[in-house]
């Protein structure tokens, strides 16, 4: 099975080690990873901002650039999510809109693929932490997905996850919300601190890289000592290959 990772803006700059374990759990699994180097910005920022027009060219760059791509795999539910609105977006441009359909109907979040496509539940991962988990916005209201990093989470050996009080509130990232409301968003990022210090959780789990920055910034600047880990970085902690191998064995299809 073919892969084309999309780092995303996020990752790419700032935790390429994010992008690392993504592709280090795939290939683990069987599969086969590229890079399409003419990758972009998803074009959400501008779009989301109402440069509607502007934003064609470089969505146009993103659906020629993953083609020929068999799967896509994104880590983090806000870019894929965005692929997702493609199709509509181009809905005045036929020959770009049937790319664009074929775009979205193959592009998953990360976590998404290993559980829908891949079948797999168990990827051998431990990490003996107690841990919660943030529900990013654009993941459970645009994308649609609330289930398969819990799932997943639920055979990480050695994981205690406490679920976060209020787990359905944003962070007050938004990308550019943050930016232009910083007030606003200030007192949703004390608000979700405060809930996941609630927890008295180590660990915060999320399957966005914008979100994660979003509340680790919040904590250093308020002192608190909770490490930030993506979900690819959690499925790629001390793994059992001898665990993996049974999973292949009996779930991979």
């Amino acid at each position: 099975m073919r892969v084309s990772i999309y780092s995303t803006c996020v990752v790419d700059l700032m935790f390429p080690n994010v992008g690392q374990a993504m592709v280090e759990v795939l290939e683990r699994l069987g599969c086969q990873t590229d890079f399409p180097p003419n990758q972009i910005c998803c074009g959400q920022p501008t779009y989301n901002s109402g440069y509607v027009k502007e934003s064609y060219k470089g969505i146009k760059n993103q659906i020629d650039c993953f083609t020929e791509s068999e799967y896509v795999v994104v880590p983090a539910g806000s870019c894929a999510a965005m692929f997702k609105e493609f199709p509509e977006i181009m809905k005045a441009d036929p020959e770009y809109r049937q790319k664009a359909e074929a775009l979205a109907a193959k592009t998953y979040e990360f976590s998404q693929f290993l559980w829908r496509v891949l079948k797999v539940q168990d990827v051998g991962a431990t990490l003996n932490a107690k841990a919660t988990y943030h529900r990013s916005c654009h993941m459970t209201r645009l994308l649609g997905e609330r289930e398969t990093p819990f799932w997943l989470l639920e055979h990480v050996k050695g994981l205690e996850l406490i679920p976060i009080p209020h787990v359905e509130n944003c962070c007050g990232f938004g990308g550019t919300f943050s930016v232009k409301e910083p007030f606003i968003s200030q007192q949703m990022v004390t608000e979700k601190m405060e809930d996941i210090l609630a927890t008295e959780a180590e660990v915060l789990i999320s399957c966005d890289m914008g979100c994660l920055m979003n509340i680790g910034g919040k904590f250093n600047r308020a002192g608190e000592k909770i490490k930030i880990m993506h979900l690819a970085e959690v499925l790629n902690s001390n793994v059992d290959l001898s665990r993996l191998d049974q999973t292949l064995k009996s779930e991979v299809r």
